[in-house]
């Protein structure tokens, strides 16, 4: 039986609960015997509140610990942990391992999605990067991410920030975006709900299609009337600037095949 704990209250935290509970329910050979959260209550709802704990000395020892804090609190947190020589690691896809205090072994549990809080993921589809000093802890962290999800990397700390970097482009700034096409919206009373297709539809496409070849619109065809047309139109000087910017990146990146 491998005994799991998880340090944490926040998006990543409760989704880890969720999923490792449901685990467990599965037949899974793992408990998550306890968590640790600065403000218990908030837990009360995923998990018996006798499993959650606000105070270190009473942090059980666990063969997994799974701190899920934000990236500035892992050193602080991990020094905290009243026990030695265990497996403790830290889910940030920023953060070396070597972060982590030197008095338990290291690792990396990194589930690469954007967490909402009350909103269910599938956590079966959710990639799963890890990485451990040594091979005996790789194969525990293996048994547990398989355990909730079909999708297993082994991903070194290196790796992880190039991969964190790109999920930044993919994620955030894709969904800044849509920000701004909202605020387009809202600008000149059009619905934006009449954008939602071609959102799902590009995203469909990039399942299927290479980033280069799924690329399509005004700067890839050097269409200069229609893209002058839009920097006429566009007011917001930050809107103009990025619009600038990502029409040179496209038209750099080359000719559509």
């Amino acid at each position: 039986m491998i005994k799991v704990s998880i340090i944490g209250s926040g998006n990543v935290a409760q989704h880890l609960i969720v999923a490792l509970q449901n685990s467990v329910i599965n037949g899974t050979e793992m408990e998550l015997i306890q968590v640790f959260a600065r403000q218990k209550t908030t837990l009360y709802h995923l998990l018996d509140f006798n499993k959650i704990t606000d105070d270190w000395s009473t942090l059980a020892e666990a063969d997994l610990c799974i701190i899920a804090v934000s990236d500035d609190a892992i050193a602080t947190v991990s020094e905290q942990i009243p026990y030695k020589n265990k497996l403790v690691v830290h889910t940030s896809g920023a953060i070396s391992l070597e972060i982590l205090a030197s008095n338990n072994r290291k690792g990396v549990f990194y589930p690469l999605q954007t967490f909402t809080k009350n909103k269910a993921v599938d956590f079966k589809i959710i990639p799963i990067c890890i990485e451990s000093q040594n091979a005996s802890d790789y194969q525990l962290l293996q048994k547990v991410a398989q355990s909730i999800s079909d999708s297993v990397f082994a991903i070194n700390s290196e790796q992880r920030k190039a991969l964190h970097l790109a999920a930044v482009f993919v994620n955030n700034f894709t969904n800044h975006l849509y920000k701004i096409g909202n605020d387009i919206c809202i600008e000149n009373n059009v619905p934006f709900e009449i954008l939602k297709p071609l959102i799902q539809e590009t995203a469909e496409k990039i399942m299927r299609l290479s980033p280069n070849e799924a690329q399509t619109g005004p700067a890839i065809r050097n269409d200069i009337e229609t893209i002058n047309a839009h920097l006429s139109f566009l007011s917001d000087e930050n809107q103009k600037n990025i619009y600038k910017i990502l029409t040179q990146s496209i038209q750099n990146n080359g000719k559509k095949l």
